[in-house]
C-alpha cells in the first residue's frame, strides 16, 4: 500500500487516479507508535511574516556594513592596488586585505591550504575577493567599493574541462578508481559495444536568502556570529584560525536559513569570517550580506561533468562491462571537490549491476569560482551517467528503456556487489519500477506517445522512468556523528537543542516530533531553539541528507536518558513495576493511574532528579577506505522511481511537463506531508537542473548568468500540468534508523533525471526511434533544437 497524494482529486491524464486520502494533520502521536504529518514549526510565522532571518534581526548600536571588493581578472598577479579612494569615502569606517588578518588567511574545508579568505599576489577567479569595506552603511559600502584601483598582470586561464585537459592542469583531489571484475577482457568478448559522451551541466543554489552573517566582538576576545550556514561547526573552526583564538571563545549561531541546498555548507563561512575579522579590529559588530550579483559571482555551484563512457552488452539488453571516466570542472580551489566527485562515481550505477566495471575520476582544477556541494553531492551527475547507458542499449537493441533497466537491476541474493564493493541488501527497484508503470498506465501511454507523434509534424511528446537507488551517510566516516541536548522544566515543558539547521525542510520539526512521539506529549510542550555551537559542540553539517538520520538520534538518546531516570523515580515513588510505568498522548500512566507529565517533573525535580542530558549518535556499520575505493560508505539506500511525459515544440525548442508520477521510499516516514513537499520540491529542482538552468562564462572567466535576470530556475509555469506523488507505505527501513524512517532531502532530486529522459524520448522520433539523441544537460531550448537538426540529419548510431 502507498500513501496517498495530498491534493483532492489530482486526475490522471487517462481520466484514472490515485486514491486522494490525505495523511491526518494532528500531534504526531497516534496509536500503535506511527507519526503523524505535524506541520512545519515556523508555518504560521512563514505565512505571518514574521518568521525572523539574520537581516530581519534588529542591528547593535553602530553595526557597521560590509561589502567584499572582488578581482576583475580570472587569473592574474596583483601588481598594485589603490585603496586610498575607497578609504575616503563617504561613511568608510575602514578597508581591510590579508595583510589585517591576525590569525590563518584560510577557510579550505578540507584543510588543503587553497583557499585564502582574501587574495594575497594572485588572484585565481573572477570575482575573488580581494578586501572588504566597511561602512556605516551598505549603500556607502557599495558606492566606495567601487573606487578600487587594481592593476594586474594577467596570467593563462583555464576555463573549462576541455581546457583543463588540454594545459594537463592539476586535479584539485586524488583522482579516484573503483573496479570490480576485468572491464578490458568484459568489453572486449561482449557480444556488442557502444561508446559515447555526455556533458552534464552545473547549477546556481539560488537560495532565496543569500550568504549572510553578522557578527557581535564579546568581552575577553569573545565573538558571536549568527550566521546562514550548514555547518556551524566549521564556520566556528574557520572563525577561531582567521582569529587566532581558541574556538571556545566563537560561538556560531543559526536558527533558521531561508534555502541552502549544499550552498551554504562551506561557502558561508567567507562571510562569517569577514564579519568577525571587522567585528574583531574595529570592537563594533559587522554584518555582511552579499547582493545576489555577488553572491553569485563569488560562490561555487554544482560541478559540471564531462562523463566518457564504452559499454558491453547482449542482444537482449544485459549490460556486462561498464568502463567510465567522469571529469569535473572543479574550480579554483579543492573545497569538497572530492568527496563529491567520490559521490558521482559512486552513484555512476544507480540501481544496476555492472558484472566487469571500471569508474574513474578526474576532478580538474580550473579558474573558475570553486564548485561545492549541491544536493545530491555528485550523485544526480553519476546518475545521469548511467541513466544514458541505459538509453544507449534501448536505442541499439530496439527494447523499451523500462525493460533495459529491469533486466540490469541489483538483485538480493546475487548480482547485488557495487563496484565499491558494497553488498547491495535491500535492492527493491525491481518491485517500485514496474508497480509505479501499473499505477501510472506507463505502456498504454508510451504507446500514445507514439501515436501522437507519427500524426504531428511540430510537437512531439516523450515519456521516460526512471529509478533512484542512493546511498545515505557521509563518506568521510568522522561525519557521521550528532549531538543533542535536551531540557525539561519542572512544568513539563521541554526544550531541545541539536546539532543539525533548519533551511526549510522540516529538520526541527521532526525533532520536535522525536520529543513528542517519546514522553507523549503535545505540539505547545515541546519547543526547539536555535542551534548553536553554545549547547552542542562539534557538529557535523546539514548534509548527505542525514539531518534526521543523525539529530533525530541524538535526540532520542538524550530522551531516553532522562525518560529512564523519570521511570526509574515514578516506579519508585508510586510503588509499582518500572514496566508498568509508560508515556502516553492522555498522560503517564503509573500502575493503575494517569497523572499529568508536569506533575511527574516536579515530584523528580523535589527528588532531585536530573532531566537534562546529552545525547549522542554514530551511525553504525560504515566503513570506507579512499586508498583503495573499497568499503561500505553507505548505512542504506533510498529508493524510488518517476514516470514523465513532456511534449516539445520542435519551432522553438519549448519543453513543456505534462505529467508526473512519483513513487519514493522514504521508509517509514517521519512526517508524510514534509515529506512529500521535500519529494516535490527536489523533483521540481532536478527538472530545473536538466532542462531550463544554464551557467555560462565567456572568454574572460565572467559568470554572464549571475542574476535572476539571466540565470532561469523553475517558475510556477514551469511545474508539472499533472503531478502525483505517493510515498511507500508499509516498507520500514531495513536498518535500524530513527524510528525506521528514511532520509528524503537528496534522493527524490535524482527523478528530475526522468524528464530529461521523456525528452530525448520525443527528440527520438524524429528518425523513428533507431538512435539515441544523445542530448546533453540541461535541456534549454536551445539545446532541444540543435539535436532535432542533428537528428533530421541523420544522428550516428550506437554500435
Amino acid at each position: 500500500m502507498l500513501h496517498a497524494p495530498l491534493r483532492e482529486n489530482m486526475h490522471m491524464a487517462d481520466g484514472n487516479s490515485f486514491a486522494t486520502t490525505a495523511p491526518t494533520p494532528g500531534d504526531g502521536i497516534v496509536p500503535g507508535g506511527a507519526s503523524r504529518s505535524l506541520r512545519h514549526e515556523s508555518a504560521a510565522m512563514h505565512v505571518q511574516g514574521s518568521a525572523a532571518y539574520i537581516d530581519d534581526l534588529p542591528e547593535p548600536r553602530g553595526t557597521l556594513h560590509l561589502v567584499p571588493g572582488l578581482s576583475a581578472r580570472a587569473h592574474a598577479r596583483i601588481v598594485s592596488m589603490d585603496l586610498d579612494a575607497v578609504r575616503q569615502a563617504e561613511g568608510v569606517v575602514g578597508v581591510y586585505t590579508a595583510a589585517d588578518i591576525p590569525g590563518e588567511n584560510q577557510i579550505s574545508p578540507v584543510g588543503k591550504g587553497d583557499e585564502p579568505l582574501l587574495a594575497g599576489s594572485e588572484v585565481s577567479f573572477y570575482g575573488q575577493p580581494l578586501f572588504v569595506v566597511a561602512a556605516t552603511t551598505r549603500m556607502a559600502a557599495r558606492r566606495a567599493v567601487r573606487l578600487a584601483k587594481v592593476e594586474y598582470e594577467d596570467l593563462p586561464a583555464i576555463l573549462n574541462v576541455a581546457e583543463a585537459r588540454a594545459a594537463g592542469s592539476p586535479m584539485v583531489w586524488r583522482p579516484m578508481e573503483m573496479k570490480r571484475g576485468d572491464v578490458v577482457a568484459g568489453l572486449e568478448h561482449a557480444p556488442r559495444r557502444l561508446s559515447g559522451r555526455i556533458t552534464v551541466g552545473g547549477q546556481e543554489h539560488f537560495y532565496l536568502e543569500g550568504q549572510i552573517a553578522l557578527a557581535r566582538p564579546g568581552e575577553e576576545g569573545e565573538m558571536h556570529v549568527t550566521s546562514s550556514t550548514q555547518h556551524p561547526t566549521e564556520t566556528q573552526h574557520m572563525v577561531a584560525h582567521v582569529l587566532d583564538r581558541p574556538a571556545n571563545l566563537v560561538t556560531v549561531e543559526v536558527r533558521r536559513m531561508g534555502g541552502g541546498f549544499g550552498g551554504k555548507e562551506t561557502q558561508a563561512n567567507a562571510c562569517a569570517c569577514l564579519s568577525a575579522l571587522v567585528a574583531d579590529l574595529t570592537g563594533r559588530a559587522a554584518k555582511m550580506r552579499l547582493d545576489r550579483d555577488d553572491d553569485m559571482t563569488m560562490t561555487g555551484k554544482r560541478h559540471d561533468f564531462v562523463i566518457d563512457y564504452d559499454v558491453g552488452y547482449t542482444d537482449e539488453g544485459h549490460i556486462l562491462a561498464v568502463d567510465m571516466v567522469l571529469a569535473a570542472r572543479c574550480g579554483w580551489s579543492a573545497d569538497l571537490s572530492g568527496p563529491v566527485i567520490d559521490r558521482a562515481l559512486f552513484h555512476a550505477d544507480n540501481a544496476y549491476f555492472y558484472p566487469d566495471v571500471r569508474l574513474r575520476s578526474e576532478p580538474l582544477r580550473t579558474n573558475t569560482q570553486s564548485n561545492t556541494a549541491y544536493r545530491g553531492f555528485g550523485g544526480p551527475q553519476g546518475i545521469v551517467a548511467a541513466e544514458r547507458v541505459i538509453e544507449e542499449i534501448a536505442f541499439a537493441t530496439g527494447l523499451d528503456p523500462l525493460e533495459v533497466r529491469l533486466r540490469n537491476v541489483y538483485g538480493t541474493h546475487d548480482r547485488n556487489v557495487t563496484p565499491y564493493n558494497m553488498v547491495v541488501e535491500d535492492s527493491i527497484t525491481a518491485d517500485v519500477l514496474p508497480e509505479l508503470a501499473r499505477r501510472c498506465h506507463y505502456v498504454k501511454r508510451r504507446a500514445a506517445c507514439r501515436a501522437f507523434n507519427a500524426g504531428s509534424p511540430y510537437l512531439r511528446r516523450g515519456i521516460a522512468i526512471t529509478p533512484v537507488k542512493f546511498g545515505i551517510s557521509f563518506t568521510a566516516t568522522h561525519y557521521n556523528q550528532a549531538g543533542a541536548l535536551v531540557h525539561v522544566y519542572t512544568d513539563g515543558s521541554v526544550q531541545v537543542n541539536h546539532g543539525g539547521t533548519e533551511m526549510g525542510q522540516g529538520l526541527h520539526t521532526k525533532m520536535v516530533q522525536v520529543v513528542m512521539r517519546e514522553l507523549g506529549l503535545g505540539t505547545d510542550q515541546v519547543r526547539i531553539t536555535a542551534t548553536t555551537t553554545g549547547k552542542v559542540p562539534n557538529t557535523s553539517a546539514t548534509a548527505a541528507s542525514s539531518g534526521a538520520d543523525l539529530n533525530g538520534m541524538a535526540v532520542l538518546d538524550a530522551v531516553r536518558r532522562i525518560k529512564r531516570r523519570l521511570v526509574e523515580f515514578a516506579a519508585g515513588h508510586w510503588n509499582v513495576a518500572e514496566d508498568d510505568v509508560r508515556f502516553a498522548p492522555d498522560g503517564v500512566h503509573v500502575g493503575q493511574k494517569v497523572i499529568a507529565f508536569s506533575h511527574l517533573t516536579r515530584q523528580a525535580y523535589f527528588a532531585r532528579v536530573s532531566m537534562s542530558a546529552n545525547g549522542f549518535y554514530k551511525t553504525p556499520k560504515i566503513s570506507w577506505n579512499g586508498d583503495t575505493g573499497q568499503g561500505r560508505p553507505f548505512y542504506y539506500f533510498a529508493y524510488g522511481a518517476a514516470c514523465s511525459e513532456v511534449v516539445i515544440d520542435l519551432l522553438t525548442g519549448e519543453m513543456k511537463i505534462d505529467r508526473v508520477d512519483i513513487l519514493h521510499d522514504a521508509g517509514q516516514s517521519l512526517n508524510p506531508v514534509l515529506d512529500i513537499g521535500q519529494v516535490e520540491g527536489g523533483f521540481v529542482q532536478g527538472a530545473g537542473w536538466l532542462t531550463c538552468e544554464e551557467l555560462v562564462w565567456d572568454k574572460a572567466g565572467r559568470l554572464r548568468t549571475h542574476a535572476p535576470s539571466t540565470y532561469k530556475i523553475p517558475a510556477c509555469s514551469d511545474r508539472p500540468r499533472v503531478f502525483n506523488v505517493e510515498l511507500l507505505e508499509n516498507a520500514p527501513n531495513r536498518e535500524y534508523s530513527i524510528f525506521r524512517s528514511k532520509a528524503v532531502g537528496e534522493p527524490p532530486f535524482v527523478h528530475g533525471v526522468s524528464v530529461l529522459q521523456a525528452v530525448s524520448d520525443a527528440l527520438a522520433s524524429l528518425d523513428d526511434y533507431r538512435t539515441c539523441p544523445r542530448l546533453d544537460a540541461p535541456a534549454t531550448p536551445e539545446m532541444i533544437l540543435r539535436v532535432a537538426e542533428r537528428m533530421r540529419h541523420g544522428n550516428p548510431p550506437a554500435a
